[in-house]
């Protein structure tokens, strides 16, 4: 909506100076100049964003951000970058961090990025929400590991769409971290 107003307050200035420059491009002083009313200010949006879609907005960022935090510390199998912290914890944490040792461990990287699409399947207590659950068809098609030593394909299994379900809570500090997630098999996707 905040787009909207802006791109419209935009036009509407644009409109206006285009029509001052006419009329100040006239040669004729004596013709009729254009007249150019301001447009009326618009009125700030009534709509009040409720708790529950706060909520759910912080809990994708942070589901998101654990992807993308994730997705950037496998490019060298880094699983003691507190970056991984940032919006994991509990399990979570402790999956990603497990998932990038075996990596480490075993010589190889991750390279690409993940594709996700949450949606929040459910926000508990809806008036003060303290935990989003979101679910996903998250792609990793263009997420492949590699042997870190010569930089060939690893044979780490299929790739492809796959059903992911997350819980994410909020901390004491007003934060929002994932707990804990499931990925399932490649072609798991409902959608």
């Amino acid at each position: 909506m905040t787009h909207y107003r802006s791109t419209r307050l935009a036009l509407t200035g644009l409109a206006a100076a285009a029509g001052l420059g006419l009329s100040a491009c006239s040669s004729d002083d004596s013709a009729t100049q254009p007249s150019v009313t301001p447009a009326p200010p618009i009125a700030p949006s009534t709509t009040a964003v409720s708790p529950a879609d706060i909520a759910k907005q912080k809990a994708t960022d942070a589901y998101l951000g654990m992807w993308s935090d994730m997705a950037e510390a496998a490019t060298t199998s880094d699983w003691q970058t507190p970056k991984l912290a940032q919006n994991a914890t509990g399990e979570a944490l402790q999956t990603i961090s497990r998932s990038l040792y075996a990596d480490h461990y075993n010589g190889l990287v991750t390279k690409g990025q993940p594709v996700n699409h949450p949606k929040s399947a459910s926000v508990e207590p809806l008036d003060n929400p303290t935990s989003v659950t979101l679910t996903d068809c998250g792609d990793s098609t263009n997420w492949l590991k590699y042997r870190a030593d010569n930089g060939q394909p690893a044979n780490d299994g299929p790739s492809g769409r796959r059903q992911i379900e997350a819980l994410v809570k909020k901390a004491v500090d007003g934060s929002w971290k994932v707990t804990t997630f499931a990925v399932h098999e490649v072609g798991s996707c409902t959608g």
